[in-house]
């Protein structure tokens, strides 16, 4: 999830959904090898002992399945919902409420950052302040994954299982994005993309592994 009170939508939404979102979501990772093999990669990388964020955790499984392999994790997400049903179900890792634009977190906290779908309810205005708090919590030369959905549209929900809501999601070309992230400080170090999971809606994935510089 997103943004500062500007984002009020985003985080009333992701509130009103985050019990289904969970019951959607808990065990998708089971199902996503790409994910898992990016996800090992960066646990690798981070260090012994060094804490890994996760962005936009929602309600943690990604967060979960770190620490399930003995990563400190820390997820960080924009809806005190979605943060309190993370808490309640996986008190193996970390939990805190924040925003991407001004995240909870000291200077160079973090070995490593994983950001899946979350910079998507984000203006392409904004992304620049978001990706400058990412290499601010990274230790230099750690990794930043990033995924999100490739295209270059925005779909918008009115409704969520069975809730009314007011999301965007919007759409990134990889290369955009990547020119993006490397004038915030990072180095591009994979770009992957890949076509849809069984069961999950029909929109190209894609990937960014990136490396902060300096």
């Amino acid at each position: 999830m997103c943004g500062s009170g500007r984002h009020d939508g985003t985080r009333q939404g992701y509130d009103a959904v985050a019990e289904q979102y969970l019951a959607g979501f808990r065990d998708e990772l089971a199902r996503k090898p790409l994910d898992r093999a990016l996800l090992a990669c960066l646990a690798e990388e981070a260090g012994t002992g060094a804490p890994v964020a996760d962005l936009g955790c929602g309600p943690g499984h990604v967060a979960a399945w770190l620490a399930g392999r003995g990563v400190r994790a820390v997820g960080i997400d924009l809806s005190p919902g979605m943060i309190a049903v993370a808490r309640r179900e996986y008190p193996g890792a970390e939990f805190r409420e924040g925003d991407l634009l001004s995240l909870p977190a000291a200077d160079g906290e973090f070995g490593a950052v994983v950001a899946f779908y979350s910079v998507i309810h984000l203006p392409p205005a904004e992304l620049p302040s978001a990706f400058a708090q990412v290499r601010r919590v990274l230790r230099p030369g750690g990794l930043f994954l990033v995924s999100f959905h490739a295209g270059s549209e925005v779909r918008h929900l009115d409704e969520w299982w069975g809730h009314a809501v007011d999301l965007d999601f919007r759409f990134f070309e990889p290369a955009a994005l990547a020119e993006v992230i490397e004038s915030a400080g990072f180095g591009v170090e994979a770009r992957l993309e890949r076509r849809a999971y069984p069961g999950e809606v029909d929109i190209r994935r894609a990937y960014l592994l990136t490396r902060r510089l300096s």
